[in-house]
């Protein structure tokens, strides 16, 4: 299966849901600041050149691990964290690239530390939400249990559904994410 998808974008949209669902904003997972100014103190004296990725990859799989608490891995649905095989292979490959040219993420990684006041804005002042998308955002509904977010229809992996899925957390609350899932067609 061949996917069209902007992985920088992806890698952004991650980044993005994954500062603003820290304890320290909306205390989505357990980690604390770690993509912020704090975990940069932290962690740049003991990984100097890689600290930017490593507090991500640090904090995107612990925001994997919480959204599968709260929306178990189900066949032909697809989550931010939890995507087709094939596609978070290609995002791990496209991995060492990004370490190989970190001084270009050096100023989007270093901005997350300055949130806005919901995700939905925080998604809008960097490009990664268009209005279109934002008003369909606006119109999903969590699920009957408050767990899961899920999108209209059957979708197809592509940029606008994966930034339909960073973007559906925006339906969660402070301390209570709501996941939002797509179901996928062949």
């Amino acid at each position: 299966m061949k996917f069209d998808i902007d992985l920088d974008r992806l890698l952004k949209l991650r980044l993005v849901v994954a500062r603003y669902g820290e304890m320290d904003s909306a205390s989505w997972w357990n980690t604390k600041g770690v993509l912020s100014r704090k975990g940069k103190t932290l962690l740049s004296r003991g990984f100097p050149k890689t600290h930017r990725f490593t507090r991500a990859r640090l904090v995107f799989e612990v925001a994997r691990s919480r959204s599968l608490e709260r929306f178990p891995a189900v066949p032909n649905c697809a989550t931010l964290w939890n995507l087709p095989a094939e596609l978070e292979d290609a995002f791990d490959e496209k991995w060492s690239t990004w370490l190989e040219n970190q001084d270009q993420w050096e100023e989007f990684i270093d901005g997350l530390d300055e949130l806005d006041a919901d995700l939905l804005a925080t998604m809008r002042g960097r490009g990664l939400l268009t209005p279109e998308l934002e008003a369909e955002v606006k119109k999903l509904k969590r699920s009957a249990e408050d767990r899961a977010v899920p999108l209209s229809g059957i979708r197809k992996i592509n940029d606008e559904t994966i930034s339909l899925l960073a973007a559906g957390f925006s339906r969660g609350e402070v301390g209570k994410p709501a996941v939002p899932y797509a179901r996928l067609g062949d």
